[in-house]
């Protein structure tokens, strides 16, 4: 490459730096963006000079897409040195393009589709620092079991349905047949039900690769597309909503655990029995920012759950769980109850040992 080529597009790179925090769950106020570039730039240029031509236009067309394709893995060795100051690849350039207050390699998530995903840890001198390759960790949830029965019984403590919530499954019950998790023969480990309001849209979504993309609008990508189902939404706030799926989310299984990575530009509210803490009216709904991913179902979990269940007494389902496109429901919420969302998901895992089949 031309000196004068690979000089502009450093230049543009350093341009394209995130210029607004995206802030962290649960902390503080952010730090300033521009005094947190301004720390990093020695070892930024430091890092860009180490890489090759290739993966320096690789880096570039990584930003300027945020995402929306993907550009490959970029290469560099485990730490970029800058004076006294070093760095992982990874969390300088997602510093730099991401979130400029994160603090270290452990909020990062390397994403499935990314080979650094496939490594053992510590494999390998070199590691991908690609920043739409990661996510960011949303703040975990811990749940005690030392008393399994017990302990399941307190945190998915069940009350009577509403009125609302037993209308919706009852209706469900006499107009879909087909919302069954089928059987380890079928060979998928989850099917996919997208709800507007009320109203299931379009068939089930079977899925059988170990991830799958999610979305309304997305170059180059392959999946459950939301866009296509039904003939247009007639409710405005159905339609406004549905384009705020944009890129989506990419529901991920992971040795038995199910992920999530909300890769839109707006929060996703998530409802699953493994992410109870503590007993409620209803089930608590997790709020996840653009950027983070989350474990949305914890095979371990779920089999304590299984020995404390009663199904009899609610529409609580201890491998279902429920996502809602840029609007919250519940206490917090003016919506209480997810058929109160426009846009909304249902993942219907499969039992348990097709769950771990992927991996």
């Amino acid at each position: 490459m031309f000196r004068s080529r690979r000089s502009l597009l450093v230049r543009q790179l350093w341009k394209q730096r995130c210029i607004t925090s995206n802030r962290g769950q649960g902390e503080g106020a952010p730090p300033n963006p521009e005094d947190l570039h301004n720390a990093l730039r020695p070892a930024v240029h430091q890092l860009f000079k180490k890489l090759k031509d290739e993966h320096l236009w690789q880096l570039s067309e990584a930003v300027k897409s945020r995402g929306r394709w993907d550009c490959g893995c970029i290469w560099l060795p485990w730490e970029v040195r800058a004076g006294k100051q070093v760095l992982p690849p990874q969390v300088l350039l997602c510093r730099l393009y991401r979130w400029p207050d994160l603090r270290t390699n452990a909020e990062l998530k390397s994403l499935s589709h990314c080979q650094n995903f496939w490594r053992r840890s510590g494999e390998g001198t070199t590691i991908c620092c690609n920043p739409y390759h990661l996510s960011r960790l949303a703040a975990p949830v811990a749940i005690s079991f030392g008393s399994k029965v017990k302990s399941c019984r307190t945190v998915l403590s069940r009350v009577p349905l509403t009125e609302e919530e037993s209308d919706f499954y009852n209706v469900r019950g006499l107009q879909d047949t087909t919302l069954s998790r089928g059987s380890i023969q079928d060979g998928h480990w989850c099917k996919l039900a997208y709800w507007e309001h009320r109203t299931r849209v379009g068939r089930l979504y079977s899925v059988t690769e170990p991830s799958v993309d999610i979305f309304h609008d997305l170059p180059k990508a392959s999946g459950f597309c939301l866009g296509f189902l039904g003939s247009g939404p007639s409710n405005e706030i159905v339609r406004r909503t549905r384009k705020k799926i944009g890129q989506g989310l990419v529901l991920s299984n992971e040795q038995g655990d199910v992920w999530v990575y909300n890769r839109s530009e707006h929060p996703i509210f998530i409802n699953s029995p493994t992410l109870a803490t503590a007993p409620a009216r209803g089930q608590p709904v997790h709020k996840v920012l653009p950027g983070f991913s989350i474990k949305v179902f914890d095979a371990e979990q779920a089999a304590h759950l299984l020995g404390c269940y009663d199904l009899g007494d609610g529409p609580c389902d201890p491998h279902s769980v429920r996502i809602s496109f840029a609007k919250g429901w519940g206490a917090y919420y003016s919506r209480q109850f997810i058929t109160s969302c426009p846009c909304w998901l249902e993942i219907l895992l499969s039992t348990p040992d097709i769950v771990c089949a992927p991996y």
